[in-house]
Order: C-alpha cells, then structure tokens, then sequence
C-alpha cells in the first residue's frame, strides 16, 4: 500500500540539525541507498522534505547500528530498482493466475 507522510517528531533540536547536515553529506556520495532516496523523493516532494526523509532513515539506521551493535551496510543506489523489478514481476504473476493463466517466470540468456 501507500505510505503516509510522517513528521520527524519533537525531541532535541540539535539531533535534528545533526541529522540534516548528516543526510545531506550522505546525499553527495555517489552511488549510495540515501542519494537514490533524496532523488527519488526529490522529484515528487521537493528537496526539503526529501532530505527530512533521508535524515529519517538515517536515525532508523543509527538506531539499529547501536542495538544491534552491527556496522552501517549500504544497499547501493540499485536497491530501489531491483525492488521494483521483482515487485512488478510477482504482481504481474497474480494478475495472470487471477485471469487463469500459469506463468512461470524464467530469466533471459545474456548476450555475450
């Protein structure tokens, strides 16, 4: 389904600040999960709000990184389209089963 807008909440505001300056550094590296979330974002909601996003998932990021005492994995900036890709397939595959058809997805050989 869709998600909603949230709203970083009240807390300290120099975490805030923090934050934002963090994502927006985050934001210039090349090829990395939170550039290919501003720019996604950036397009539809504007900048400001696109960065208080990636400031969002930075603190989720933080968070699990201090409770779980694990390192910080970039996903790459290719996550959200191979997510999409293999979303769009299994839809695509329901919706042929609901017609009654049987797919069976099966990958193409690469050109050499």
């Amino acid at each position: 389904g869709k998600r909603k807008r949230t709203r970083l909440r009240k807390g300290a505001p120099w975490l805030k600040t923090m934050l934002v300056q963090c994502a927006w550094a985050a934001k210039r590296k090349k090829d990395s999960y939170y550039k290919a979330q501003f720019n996604r974002l950036s397009c539809r909601r504007g900048p400001q709000k696109a960065i208080c996003a990636v400031a969002a998932s930075l603190l989720t990021a933080i968070y699990h990184m201090l409770k779980d005492g694990t390192e910080h994995h970039d996903l790459g900036a290719a996550h959200f389209d191979h997510r999409s890709a293999t979303a769009k397939a299994k839809r695509l595959v329901a919706q042929l089963a609901k017609l009654g058809y049987a797919a069976q997805l099966q990958p193409l050989p690469e050109a050499a």
